[in-house]
């Protein structure tokens, strides 16, 4: 896969990928990834819609945001990014830090989003966990970056898990300290920052995670397809965070089924 770029209006470099074409179907990654991280979902959507993968700022080739960053930042940046690529009506999916930005654009930005998935995210943590969530920002700002506290909760150990791992473990290694830094703060404190919002939300809600996902828990993908008004949360069993990875035939295939979804006609509902 070969990294286009773009130079935003006021001056950022954005870096991304784009295949095929139709209906845009707009991927935004998590903390410490990269646009390449959505391989499965690109090679498979990339057939029936114009996909585009965005590398989050401070990641791959995207220009740092300046100053402390906050969520609302980012989606802002997502919104200029998109139009600026001249997309007028997109679907957008995001993964951890990625579903929090795309939560927010169809929010902040109803306009531009024909529908939303959110994959792995997370939604009102407790404060424990949002301490431990704080606790590794603050780490990672000071330049302690031990890729295996995520890997380990990311991935378990069967063998398959395995191979996904050594190619996520890459992306960690070679993140940008500072962009991963940044963007994992506004991960540690945004998960309230839309958390009262999703009634709003309007368009189709896919809220995908899986059952060993410790800390985009199915508990909280049910409770946000229950606050949208067109939600539907979907629970693959047996995988952990990196699911888009490990199960990629059956998140797909998720994603096939939320792209069907007639817009405003929607029925709301959960699935396990």
């Amino acid at each position: 896969m070969t990294l286009q770029t773009l130079r935003l209006s006021d001056g950022q470099q954005i870096s991304y990928l784009e295949f095929g074409q139709g209906e845009p179907l707009v991927l935004l990654h998590g903390v410490g990834m990269c646009a390449e991280a959505w391989g499965p979902q690109i090679a498979h959507f990339a057939k029936t819609n114009r996909v585009i993968a965005l590398d989050m700022p401070g990641h791959g080739l995207s220009d740092l945001l300046p100053g402390q960053p906050e969520l609302s930042d980012y989606v802002a940046w997502a919104a200029k990014t998109l139009r600026q690529l001249g997309c007028s009506f997109v679907n957008v999916a995001g993964h951890s830090m990625g579903a929090l930005i795309a939560a927010g654009l169809a929010v902040d930005h109803p306009d531009l989003v024909l529908r939303l998935a959110v994959l792995n995210g997370v939604y009102r943590r407790t404060p424990e966990a949002r301490a431990a969530v704080q606790a590794r920002a603050r780490a990672l700002a000071e330049g302690a970056n031990d890729i295996d506290v995520p890997l380990t909760r990311w991935f378990s150990g069967s063998p398959s898990d395995q191979a996904v791992r050594a190619q996520v473990a890459g992306w960690l290694k070679t993140v940008n300290l500072q962009g991963y830094a940044a963007a994992y703060r506004a991960f540690a404190n945004g998960d309230l920052a839309y958390a009262d919002a999703w009634p709003q939300i309007q368009s189709p809600a896919l809220v995908l995670t899986a059952s060993g996902d410790a800390n985009s828990t199915p508990e909280m993908a049910k409770a946000m397809a229950q606050a949208a008004p067109m939600g539907q949360a979907v629970i693959i069993e047996g995988h952990r965070h990196m699911v888009n990875l490990t199960a990629p035939a059956q998140v797909n295939a998720a994603l096939a089924a939320w792209l069907a979804v007639p817009l405003f006609t929607a029925k709301r509902g959960a699935r396990a």
